[in-house]
């Protein structure tokens, strides 16, 4: 058996977050789970749907992996990637790291990992590895699917070696934290405006705020989209909710990261994001609340309330990162 034993196994609420917040504390750099999801420029919204897809889906954030990315990129960490069709190369480069006494990241598909409550595919979920055995590898996943964790190895390279929507070819990554870093709360207007900028000039009307506004139109439409609307429209709530987001579509984390920002930086433009994306996450929940409800009762009335409230967050966070992209340098730090 080889583990990593000076390992924090803390699980947070984000796949993606909790996989860096392992790697960058265990070399000494710890930063809350807002401020790791606001520096990589985490937050988004895609209103994703298509003929092969049997149900809409509601995005919250960036595409996997950007995130981690965008944090490297702003701080300055070196972050190192390794991607590869063969399944005996990919355990390789893991083994070594681990055998060198670094924890690795992982992108694969939940669905073939042993723990994971939700028979759902999901190319885009990442972990953090930190030890194996002959049978078995140790994990650390979302809070909600246990923290410190072990899954096989046969399906660990079965959720590694998954092909389809969000997946990646057996990616492994490694972060190293410089000697010199900047302090990291100097990287939050870049992070910040740069989400804002994306978030309100999206290249296509499914993306930031144009999304948001199209999911209001089409959310009507769900109970005729699908036969079951009873297992469709919860699942979909569902996943706003719980699937490793904190809740409210990404929107709590945000605020949060968005709250710790303005105990650090004298800007009323960043005391107006927070107070409107406090009110965001509010109504989030809200929508995912009616959107369970239309699917339990079949009444389309609680459609018609989640689309005119989707009107009005598309309204808030337009105007939330409307003032957020005007956070600059007269910003005092």
């Amino acid at each position: 058996m080889t583990t990593i034993t000076d390992i924090d196994a803390r699980g947070t609420r984000h796949c993606e977050t909790t996989a860096l917040g392992v790697l960058l504390r265990h070399q000494g750099l710890d930063l809350s789970e807002p401020m790791l999801f606001g520096l990589g420029s985490g937050l988004s919204f895609v209103y994703w749907d298509g003929r092969n897809m049997p149900f809409p889906f509601l995005g919250g954030r960036v595409k996997p992996f950007d995130l981690t990315r965008n944090l490297a990129s702003g701080l300055g960490l070196e972050l190192v990637v390794r991607e590869t069709a063969s399944p005996r190369r990919a355990w390789d480069d893991v083994a070594a790291c681990i055998d060198a006494g670094r924890p690795v990241g992982l992108q694969l598909d939940s669905y073939h990992l042993d723990y994971f409550g939700s028979k759902v595919h999901f190319g885009g979920h990442v972990v953090a590895m930190y030890g194996y055995d002959e049978h078995s590898a140790y994990l650390v996943d979302t809070d909600q699917q246990g923290g410190a964790v072990s899954t096989s190895r046969v399906g660990l390279a079965r959720a590694r070696a998954a092909r389809g929507p969000m997946t990646a070819r057996h990616r492994s990554f490694t972060l190293t934290v410089p000697r010199d870093l900047p302090a990291p709360h100097r990287r939050i207007v870049p992070a910040v405006t740069a989400c804002a900028d994306a978030f309100l000039d999206p290249p296509i009307a499914n993306l930031g705020h144009r999304g948001i506004e199209k999911a209001g139109t089409l959310v009507r439409t769900w109970l005729q989209r699908t036969d079951t609307p009873e297992r469709d429209l919860p699942q979909a709530a569902l996943l706003m909710e719980k699937a490793g987001t904190g809740g409210a579509l990404f929107r709590n984390l945000y605020r949060d990261f968005l709250g710790e920002c303005a105990d650090l930086i004298d800007s009323g433009h960043l005391r107006t994001g927070h107070a409107l994306y406090t009110e965001a996450a509010v109504l989030w929940t809200e929508v995912a609340a009616l959107i369970t409800k239309a699917g339990e009762s079949g009444d389309a009335q609680c459609l018609d309330r989640a689309g005119s409230l989707l009107g009005e967050l598309a309204r808030i966070e337009r105007e939330a990162m409307r003032a957020l992209s005007r956070l600059g340098s007269a910003a005092r730090v």
